[in-house]
Parts: structure tokens; sequence; C-alpha cells
């Protein structure tokens, strides 16, 4: 496995972040500026841009049209399994999971992490990119971006030992209560494939993840890419509401760390039930 130059992966999230901005206030079959233009606004090579837009068209974000340009995709069609109503615990997962922390860094929120964790574009978060492992082999890539404020002495080592909310709960007091999770398939980028061991274009679930404390607060906003050949979904939905629900099993929650949401916290999620990893 290749690591990416020091700085890589922060320059990509940065230029995710703007062209999403940019597909987020504007509507379906509207145009972006052209990738020349883009270079130019945000002072990166044309490959490091074009990575960006090639993962944003295979996610079904960005449309490319030969000889016209980039396009704002369709909207996507969302279906949900449960009711909203709904919570669940997460159970531990199988396997031994550990972290490697590729980067690790504060930096003002900007527009678009800003209005998810409803702060001002410069209040100051927390960024860290992580590659998340089983039993040693590489099975998803974390991008979270955490309140700054909250975690004023958050350290490498609570980002690559433990669990990460345990941390904030007994470190920072910070108490996380429910998550709202969105999971969709993607495929890996070149970068991706090299840091999760896979060919590039391989399948991949994305998850995207909004979690709050107690008092309803945003405390981080996640985007993680999980191996689609090493992960999979499994839900046990309860068509009766009456019925009482069977007793959860070991597994795995899709893109929260093994052991969080485990001392009576709970989560909501747009899957609910028991979810597990592959074997």
């Amino acid at each position: 496995m290749k690591a990416d130059a020091p700085g890589a992966v922060l320059k990509r999230e940065r230029v995710r972040d703007f062209i999403l901005d940019l597909v987020e206030s504007r509507h379906p079959g509207d145009a972006i500026p052209s990738e020349r233009a883009l270079c130019a606004d945000l002072g990166v090579s044309r490959p490091t841009l074009r990575a960006v837009v090639d993962e944003l068209v295979a996610a079904g974000l960005l449309v490319r049209e030969h000889g016209r340009g980039m396009f704002v995709a369709p909207n996507k069609i969302t279906q949900e399994l449960v009711s909203g109503q709904e919570t669940m615990t997460a159970p531990r997962a199988a396997g031994t999971w550990s972290s490697r922390l590729l980067e690790f860094t504060t930096f003002p929120a900007g527009a678009r992490v800003g209005r998810k964790l409803r702060i001002s574009p410069a209040a100051e978060i927390v960024y860290v990119a992580r590659l998340r492992l089983v039993d040693g082999a590489p099975m998803a890539i974390e991008h979270l971006h955490i309140r700054a404020d909250l975690v004023p002495t958050l350290s490498a080592r609570e980002l690559e030992a433990g669990d990460l909310y345990e941390h904030l709960r007994e470190q920072h007091g910070v108490h996380v209560q429910e998550a709202v999770q969105a999971i969709e398939p993607t495929v890996v980028t070149r970068a991706e494939a090299e840091l999760l061991d896979v060919p590039e274009l391989s399948p991949a679930l994305l998850f995207e993840r909004l979690t709050s404390d107690t008092t309803s607060r945003p405390v981080e906003y996640v985007h993680s890419i999980y191996r689609g050949d090493r992960y999979r979904i499994v839900s046990r939905l309860t068509l009766d509401p009456s019925a009482t629900a069977p007793p959860a099993r070991l597994g795995h929650h899709p893109g929260i760390p093994p052991g969080d949401f485990v001392h009576r916290d709970t989560i909501a999620s747009s899957t609910r039930g028991d979810i597990q990893s592959a074997p």
C-alpha cells in the first residue's frame, strides 16, 4: 500500500467540499465552472481536480457531457426502510479494529461543513482522515469533521486507539446520542484504491453521518468509504408494530466505529435493525 503525500488527502477534501458546495447551491441540470476555471480558483493541478470530479461523477452527483461541460446530476431517489421514529443501539463489531491516522489538522469549517454543523464558516473544525483496519487489513477510509470548540485537547492517540465516542465522552465531556446516516453505492478513486488495497473503480459503500449530542447540537460530520467486497448491510425489519423485536446479534453498524454508541446512546439511521459486516 502506498500512502498519500503529506497534505494530499486534505487538498482533495477541500476541493471536494468546494465542488459539493457548488452542486448544493444549484439545481439539477445547471452547469458548473470548467475544470480550467476551477483549477485557477482553487490553485490546484488538473490531475487533482479531475480525480475529485471523477469521484463525484461516479457517485452520480455530476454529469459530464462531451463538448458541453459539467452539470449537476438529476436528483437521487431516497427510500426509507423503516419509520423515522425507530431507534437502535449499535452492537460491537466482529474482528479487531484499529486505525491509522492519515491527516489531523484544524482549519475553518467553510460553507458546506459549517451548514451541517450549524456553525459559522469561519469557526474552526478538527479535520481527521484515518484508515480503518480489521485484523490488520484495510476496510475503510474515514473523513471526520469535528467542532474544534468541543475538543480543544483532542489528540492523535485518541484517534488511533480505542473508541472515539468513548474518548469524546470521558475526555471531553461530549455525550453523543443520535446520528442520522445515509448509505449509497459508489466506486473507489485511484488514491482510495491504493489505501484500501483494491483495484481502482472497485465497488464501495459511501456513508455520510451527522452526529448530535444529548442537546441536539451537531458534534461531527463524517463521510466514509467502505470496501464493497468486504462489507455488506443486513437489516431486520419488524412489519407488525406490536411485535417484539428479537435480541440484537453481534455485528457492526456500517460507518460507525465498533464500540461506539454502546453505552445506551441511540442512533437514528436510514437503515435500522440488525446490521452486520461481511465475514
